[in-house]
């Protein structure tokens, strides 16, 4: 039996209850209580996203990042392990280290000195004539996480008896896989990061990521800046070959441009954009072969695809987007700007490409953030009238079919993404 949302009885339902085949309950955003569930049975109990390997690029290097609301630092051993482990001395629970990243030796608690290896295991403790006897050092490192990569991406999650990250993530794998054919036959790494919070709910962000239905409309202003041929690359509202995908575990990818979902099949045939006249020019002046240029430029647009990996991360184009709950009505969001990390005499000069075209879309004065942003502090603002009147996610609900490898499928205006991640946070939410 289908549960209806009234006003009498919004507020007795329990989390799992809000969520129906095509809509959701508005008070999902709104409910204090649900979201400090949501901490515990969502973000400490999956795979969450925290770094990508470039970010830690040698020995004794380090970044201090959330798992939900529990600070961690996510460092490379000498040995090139890496770790994540929660920021919290054992002695007197302070930060061991408030420092976004850098390289260092160790981490040391500056309240009384306990220090603390690359691993997390307790090195050394100041006047430690008061600790004989009643105290093993062995057992007082930091608390760790379990930390497991895919392709460069780094994820950790506080329960140690979870599945296989390769397992969670199933068959998003592949497309990770092509979003990192960025590289252009070199690695990807980092090349900076813009951080703002929006005053509203983590998943008013979680839909945005595969609601292609939006783009045309709050992105307008972005549309009427680039050339003739990135409009139309971006045209798809009415392509039929522009779809969305749901692939498992919350997980959805939504192809807006299929001609540019596998960088390496690239066959030479579609000409570069005018706009790279000068790119191409330069990696000439370089000495730079043509094959190489060639697979160079073609990937500075990004991948034709957005995907979202429930719940925290997904891989845009051109740019990794993370979010952070801070609190039920307020969500930190980075848009991660990558490129190829190869040598810089030829990487240097594409990467600054990609970061110009970084900045026009994803940066603090470009076009497409502020809009978004301004789009899901008004979900939040609007949530709290009507608690009991749903969200609803039905678009292209009767439209839905099975694609060859047995993906839900839909089109990429159509709301089948949103339903996924939904349907994930149902099961967890539930989950005692």
């Amino acid at each position: 039996m289908t549960v209806e949302f009234t006003e009498e009885n919004i507020y007795d339902l329990t989390p799992d209850e809000l969520v129906l085949t095509d809509r959701v309950a508005g008070r999902m955003y709104t409910d204090p209580d649900i979201f400090d569930e949501e901490m515990t049975k969502i973000f400490e109990r999956t795979w969450i996203w925290v770094a990508h390997l470039s970010e830690l690029p040698k020995a004794g290097a380090f970044k201090t990042t959330y798992v939900g609301q529990q600070p961690v630092i996510v460092s490379r051993d000498r040995k090139g392990n890496i770790h994540t482990m929660l920021n919290r001395c054992r002695h007197r629970g302070a930060t061991v280290c408030e420092t976004p990243s850098g390289v260092v030796n160790g981490f040391t608690c500056p309240y009384h000195a306990w220090s603390y290896g690359l691993d997390g295991s307790l090195r050394g403790i100041p006047y430690p004539d008061g600790y004989e006897g009643i105290m093993d050092k062995s057992t007082m490192g930091l608390k760790k996480l379990r930390t497991e990569q895919y392709n460069g991406m780094i994820f950790a999650t506080f329960d140690h008896d979870i599945e296989p990250l390769e397992d969670f993530l199933g068959d998003a794998k592949m497309w990770i896989d092509r979003f990192m054919a960025q590289g252009a036959g070199y690695p990807v790494k980092v090349l900076g990061t813009h951080r703002f919070k929006f005053k509203g709910n983590w998943k008013i962000q979680l839909e945005n990521t595969t609601d292609g239905y939006h783009f045309p409309i709050v992105h307008r202003s972005w549309m009427a800046t680039v050339d003739e041929e990135t409009a139309d690359m971006m045209s798809f509202m009415t392509d039929p070959t522009a779809i969305t995908h749901v692939l498992g575990n919350g997980h959805s990818v939504m192809q807006m441009v299929p001609q540019h979902t596998d960088l390496e099949a690239d066959d030479g045939s579609e000409p570069l954009q005018p706009r790279f006249d000068g790119l191409v020019a330069d990696l000439r002046a370089q000495g730079v072969d043509e094959e190489r240029i060639r697979k160079l430029v073609y990937t500075v647009h990004g991948t034709g695809f957005n995907l979202n990996l429930f719940p925290n991360v997904s891989l845009s184009i051109s740019f990794f987007r993370t979010l952070r709950p801070v609190s039920v009505n307020e969500t930190i969001i980075e848009h991660i700007a990558i490129g190829p990390d190869g040598p810089p005499e030829i990487v240097d000069r594409v990467n600054q490409e990609r970061m110009r075209a970084h900045e026009n879309f994803q940066g603090p004065f470009g076009f497409g953030t502020p809009d978004d942003a301004e789009g899901w502090d008004r979900v939040q603002r609007g949530a709290v009238g009507g608690p009991e009147l749903p969200v609803m996610v039905n678009r292209g609900l009767a439209r839905e079919t099975k694609s060859p490898e047995g993906w839900t499928t839909s089109h990429v205006t159509d709301e089948s993404g949103m339903r996924a991640a939904y349907y994930q946070w149902k099961e967890m939410m539930g989950n005692e």
